[in-house]
């Protein structure tokens, strides 16, 4: 398969992955979307204080950029 072939195969590829998350939703629709259930992270308040309890507790600095002694003092 030469360059050419395959950078049309990929286009094609991408074109088809793209087309098939768009989608319209009717006005009557968008109020089931807007539920919070339906976000990504439906309750942001209570997953920011574990992370925060969390990275208190491993005493490391990492993915929460967190450190702590384990006392839940900074």
């Amino acid at each position: 398969m030469n360059p050419a072939d395959l950078a049309k195969a990929v286009a094609i590829m991408v074109a088809c992955l793209g087309g098939a998350g768009c989608a319209e939703v009717a006005p009557w629709q968008r109020g089931a979307l807007a539920k919070p259930h339906m976000a990504l992270d439906p309750y942001p308040m209570q997953s920011t204080a574990r992370a925060h309890i969390y990275s208190s507790r491993e005493a490391a600095a990492g993915g929460g950029a967190g450190e702590g002694g384990g006392c839940g003092c900074y």
